[in-house]
């Protein structure tokens, strides 16, 4: 069995490496793991040294978080299309963290 070609989507280049010597917070794709810990990417290292290196701005990280989902969700689906993550779960693993997370109802 091979395993599907990624597609062009959003390079996942970030987080940079810290300390710049340890290996970085990357995915592997197309099976979304960490390159460091192999814990499903963004793991929490990850997720931290974003929102630091994204923290001027965070529409930037909430792009990136986006298209990095779109791809996952590609990925994980073409992989495992009966037992993968559903989109939910797969949204709050990429993109409900980010920097405009909010509660479902607002207080007024």
């Amino acid at each position: 069995m091979s395993l599907p070609v990624p597609r062009l989507g959003p390079y996942p280049d970030r987080p940079r490496p810290y300390p710049p010597d340890r290996p970085a917070h990357l995915p592997i794709r197309p099976l979304w793991v960490c390159r460091a810990c192999g814990l499903p990417w963004p793991c929490a290292q990850a997720r931290l040294l974003l929102k630091a290196e994204y923290d001027d701005h965070p529409v930037d990280l909430a792009v990136y978080l986006s298209g990095l989902y779109h791809e996952a969700t590609h990925d994980l689906f073409r992989l495992n299309p009966q037992d993968g993550p559903s989109p939910r779960e797969l949204f709050d693993r990429f993109v409900a963290w980010g920097p405009y997370r909010r509660g479902i109802v607002e207080d007024r």
